[in-house]
């Protein structure tokens, strides 16, 4: 039997036995998701809110939380452990750091950062710019990121499957910025899928092909990606899209031999103009499957959600981020 990528990621997220939480408790999106997650042994869902309230609403939805388990931030047995690893990180009082720790979002990371749970899933009924901020104030970022982004997983219809980043976060990230996220990207491939990421940095230039300012900030970020990395991945441009995807056009115009020119499959967009409309051009007229954003460049694995995000939606990138742990 044939299995999508989507399947593939199930079977993989089984496979890690990971606890993940869900902070939007009272969402019943997310009950549901979290009734999928347990009784289909993907993750071992975490719901964040009130016992009492979450299981009533869960009820009375046809939902069965019995077995899931919820942490309330008001009873938490080990909220003082919390409490203390917040306001040692944030050098804040620690009254200041209980009030915080009071939302559940922050919560939900927090009990991330201290390892309690292995990754978190946010923004069914939170801002993109909520789920980052609070993942910045508990998760903080991974040795050497200063920037969050994220990226698309895009199944096309011929089986191939590319990374495209960012095209959610970041609008006109600097050449640093653009380092950081080639090289977050890579490695999230790496993790999800088990292959060496190749990594094409584009423009509408080819190595040195155009002569403008833009085309100046990729070419200082494949510079500084590569610092970054080191030898761990592959990472080369300025490439258009043709040249870094076909290899008959990537031996016409590139004159140097290069691992990614022809072959890559991970691109990484100048702006977020040209990766939003790229991902949704790969969706709607070459028939992909668009799995994301995912968040990316955090210390642990945290993802944000559309808040128009459905079931389905959720249990898949809950299980990609099984995956990047």
């Amino acid at each position: 039997m044939f299995m999508g990528l989507k399947e593939k990621f199930f079977e993989k997220a089984k496979l890690t036995g990971k606890k993940i939480v869900l902070p939007e408790g009272m969402d019943e999106r997310i009950q549901r998701t979290a009734e999928v997650l347990k009784k289909e042994g993907i993750a071992t869902p975490v719901l964040v809110g009130k016992r009492e309230e979450i299981t009533s609403l869960a009820s009375q939805r046809g939902i069965d939380c019995s077995k899931i388990e919820i942490m309330d931030p008001l009873t938490y047995p080990e909220l003082p452990e919390l409490v203390n690893l917040y306001s040692e990180s944030r050098k804040v009082k620690q009254s200041i750091a209980e009030r915080i720790l009071k939302k559940e979002i922050v919560f939900g990371g927090m009990l991330l950062a201290a390892g309690k749970v292995d990754g978190m899933v946010a923004g069914a009924a939170s801002t993109t710019a909520n789920v980052i901020q609070a993942s910045a104030l508990t998760v903080g970022y991974a040795v050497g990121m200063s920037t969050p982004s994220s990226f698309f997983i895009m199944e096309l219809p011929d089986g191939r499957v590319l990374f495209y980043a960012d095209c959610a976060v970041n609008i006109d990230p600097s050449a640093r910025q653009l380092a950081e996220i080639a090289v977050s990207t890579s490695l999230s491939f790496k993790k999800i899928m088990g292959e060496m990421p190749r990594t094409a940095m584009l423009s509408f230039s080819t190595k040195g092909s155009a002569s403008h300012p833009f085309v100046d900030k990729v070419q200082q970020a494949v510079s500084i990606a590569r610092e970054i990395a080191g030898n761990e991945i592959y990472i080369d441009g300025e490439f258009q899209a043709d040249t870094a995807l076909v290899e008959a056009v990537a031996k016409k115009k590139i004159k140097e031999p290069s691992p990614i020119a022809g072959q890559a499959n991970v691109l990484i967009f100048p702006d977020l103009d040209a990766g939003n409309i790229a991902y949704k051009l790969t969706q709607y007229l070459a028939g992909a499957s668009a799995f994301g954003p995912i968040l990316q460049g955090f210390a642990k694995p945290v993802s944000d959600l559309s808040r128009g995000a459905k079931v389905e939606d959720i249990v898949v990138i809950t299980a990609i981020v099984c995956c990047l742990i």
